[in-house]
């Protein structure tokens, strides 16, 4: 699993790639939760290009991710998602919290 946090502005960007699971997820949620520690943060994009499997696990990543900003009055988006993941967030509910699912 590899991610890649990028902030700008008030948006804080994550480019996920591999497997999203139960052994990657506490250390991606951690990276997370850093970035996110900055209270200017009202936006959180996930980019999910190269993400090739997601669990349970993943979507408590995103939903826990998407609690904090929206607690901010912030939203969500995700773009990207390979028709596999894209089937589990649809599934899941999750993208009916997004205000969006195409590229940047």
């Amino acid at each position: 699993m590899r991610s890649t946090i990028i902030k700008k502005g008030g948006v804080l960007t994550a480019k996920l790639s591999g497997e999203l699971d139960q052994h990657s997820a506490a250390k991606v949620r951690r990276e997370l939760d850093e970035a996110l520690r900055d209270p200017g943060i009202r936006r959180i994009e996930f980019d999910l290009a190269g993400l090739t499997f997601m669990d349970s696990s993943g979507i408590g990543v995103i939903l826990g991710r998407y609690r904090t900003v929206s607690r901010r009055g912030g939203s969500m988006g995700i773009a990207n998602a390979a028709d596999n993941v894209e089937r589990i967030l649809r599934m899941s509910g999750v993208y009916t919290l997004t205000t969006e699912r195409s590229a940047q």
